[in-house]
């Protein structure tokens, strides 16, 4: 009775996973030395694959189900093991499940910030990072390409290669996309879908489907920072005029708190934004050289309203938004209202 009882124990008649842990992508079911018995149940739940491979190569996929193993289901391995349609005895052979769950809240990221071209910029460097989810859905490729014959194949072991491949990625879309980086950068959404529609294909080469990809931070340099801020707060770039305005008023709250508050303020008020006029208007001239000339009349000014713009464009130089080219241009000018 007990030489039945281990004869018995050496075949197996019922094939099954029950994915104890998370984050297991393959496992290989424990043969040693035992036998699938013909006629075995195997089961395959809803969240796997079923994969037999017959001396190295690939013979059977299974879909969820149940199954009895005969040779009208194992129609590969019957045809390669040169099986008869009804054979009666056990037979060995590597069973491989794979799962088949989406991989929820996967981390991608630059460790170190990477280099890229861009048309606006040149040579520029960022961080980026976000998140996206995956799951397997071609066995038979993942098992070649990716898992292999190790007895167990998990989501931490794939993490490296697939966020490598992501940065990669990152990296092309930018070269080949001709979009600006700071137009990109200011719309992640649209950032992670093409990203997303780049890195499909190859999350498929592998056997996975990229179901998701967020963009959640891009990081600019600081310069390129500052830029992108003055575009957003203004909108209005193009117009040099305005743009100079811009720049003076937001000067003014330091000016008049230094100065003496709302007295020094309407000051200020009226020597920044003349200066912002004259400013805008001589840059309008230099990049349209062939513009006809404005004439503007010079209303009467006093000396002490000189004197007193003179000190407040001076204060402009102090705090870097005038040159002093620019101050001494500006002194000549005023002067010559004088005479």
């Amino acid at each position: 009775m007990a030489l039945m009882d281990f004869i018995k124990k050496q075949f197996i008649d019922i094939l099954q996973w029950t994915e104890a842990s998370d984050g297991t992508l393959a496992w290989r079911f424990p043969m040693q030395e035992m036998e699938i018995q013909n006629g075995a149940s195997l089961t395959v739940r809803d969240s796997q694959l079923a994969l037999f491979v017959n001396e190295g190569t690939v013979a059977d996929v299974f879909a969820p189900g149940m199954y009895k193993l005969t040779t009208q289901t194992l129609t590969v391995l019957t045809y390669m093991q040169n099986w008869d349609k009804l054979f009666e005895s056990s037979f060995k052979s590597d069973l491989y499940f794979l799962s088949k769950r989406t991989q929820l809240d996967q981390k991608w990221g630059t460790p170190n910030p990477i280099t890229i071209r861009d048309k606006d910029f040149g040579i520029v460097r960022l961080r980026a990072f976000g998140i996206y989810s995956y799951h397997l859905s071609d066995a038979k490729t993942f098992y070649q390409k990716i898992s292999g014959t190790r007895g167990e194949y998990t989501r931490e072991e794939l993490e490296g290669q697939l966020r490598n491949t992501m940065i990669a990625g990152m990296t092309d879309l930018f070269g080949e996309s001709g979009v600006a980086f700071i137009d990109m950068a200011s719309n992640q959404d649209e950032f992670g879908k093409a990203m997303h529609f780049k890195m499909a294909p190859v999350f498929a080469d592998f056997g996975l489907t990229l179901d998701s990809l967020v963009v959640q931070n891009v990081s600019l340099p600081e310069e390129l920072q500052k830029i992108l801020d003055q575009k957003i707060g203004m909108n209005m770039i193009g117009d040099m005029g305005r743009f100079t305005q811009y720049q003076v008023a937001n000067s003014i709250p330091v000016a008049a708190a230094n100065e003496g508050g709302m007295a020094g303020m309407g000051v200020g008020l009226g020597a920044g934004v003349g200066f912002g006029q004259v400013m805008g208007q001589s840059m309008a001239q230099a990049m349209q050289p062939a513009a006809a000339p404005v004439a503007a009349a010079v209303a009467a000014i006093s000396a002490d309203d000189v004197v007193a713009t003179l000190e407040k464009l001076h204060g402009l130089v102090e705090k870097g938004i005038l040159s002093k080219e620019e101050f001494e241009a500006k002194k000549v000018e005023l002067l010559k209202k004088l005479s």
